[in-house]
């Protein structure tokens, strides 16, 4: 009896450890939303970062980046289109693995999410219409300054107005400036050499500094975010985030420029 209590014991002890071992194998250690997949969330409304096409997908920069990144995880990419505002906390909350959205590092996001090593660098301008005499942000002084919710646009425009309105997209507040709505706009200041290219009745000024765009991860996810930042280091090596910023950029964002 004895002895059939430990074979069945020890039958038990074989199975638990094999099937710890298939899910280490499985996700290598990372907590992900579905197995095998990536599940990565951006906004879809931020051209040319994310931009939501007739059928629902999202295309752009941030898309291309995150499928590589699935890619060298050995995952299959799943994107979530989600409001800009939302989706720090869909992290956090665990509702996507990462964020692949253009979210800037900064210390209010880090109480609540973990970041990646930058993958691309860029910061924030402000636009107004041609006959603007704006050039800086002590001219916002006390004007309506529009911004996207959610982003840190906010932050710098605070010091000198309280008349600031939130839109959910960058674009939308863009286009209500050209046609004729509130003072200013500040924003990516790539998102704005892109819609002056398409034709919007504005203008760059001041540029207000530049900032580390990075992959939020859930904090519970250490594994993950390893991962992740392995993925960067090569695709920063081997050229393939030169080569997606070129391709919707027109140019290399993705190197610091303090260390050009």
């Amino acid at each position: 009896m004895q002895i059939l209590k430990k074979g069945v014991y020890g039958l038990l002890l074989v199975m638990i450890l094999s099937a710890c071992g298939a899910e280490d194998a499985s996700t290598g250690g990372m907590t992900l939303v579905d197995e095998g997949k990536f599940t990565y969330a951006s906004s879809g409304e931020f051209n040319p970062f994310s931009v939501t096409e007739a059928d629902g997908t999202m295309t752009g920069f941030d898309i291309d980046v995150g499928i590589a990144v699935a890619e060298e995880l050995g995952l299959d990419p799943v994107q979530k289109k989600t409001k800009f505002g939302g989706i720090v906390e869909g992290v956090k909350a665990g509702r996507y693995d990462a964020a692949v959205a253009s979210h800037t590092i900064t210390e209010e996001r880090l109480k609540a999410v973990d970041f990646s090593i930058p993958y691309y660098y860029s910061g924030p301008q402000i636009f107004v219409r041609p006959d603007s005499s704006v050039e800086t942000l002590e001219d916002l002084a006390d004007l309506e300054v529009a911004v996207a919710k959610g982003t840190t646009y906010a932050e710098e425009v605070l010091p000198v107005t309280d008349n600031v309105k939130y839109y959910d997209s960058d674009v939308v507040a863009l286009e209500a400036l050209s046609k004729g709505k509130h003072d200013a706009v500040v924003t990516d200041f790539i998102t704005g050499k892109e819609a002056i290219g398409s034709g919007m009745n504005i203008e760059g000024r001041d540029l207000l500094g530049v900032g580390e765009q990075a992959i939020a991860v859930s904090k519970d996810n250490p594994e993950l975010l390893e991962k992740i930042n392995e993925a960067l280091k090569k695709l920063h090596e081997n050229g393939t985030l030169k080569e997606i910023s070129e391709k919707y950029i027109g140019e290399d964002i993705t190197v610091d420029p303090d260390n050009e």
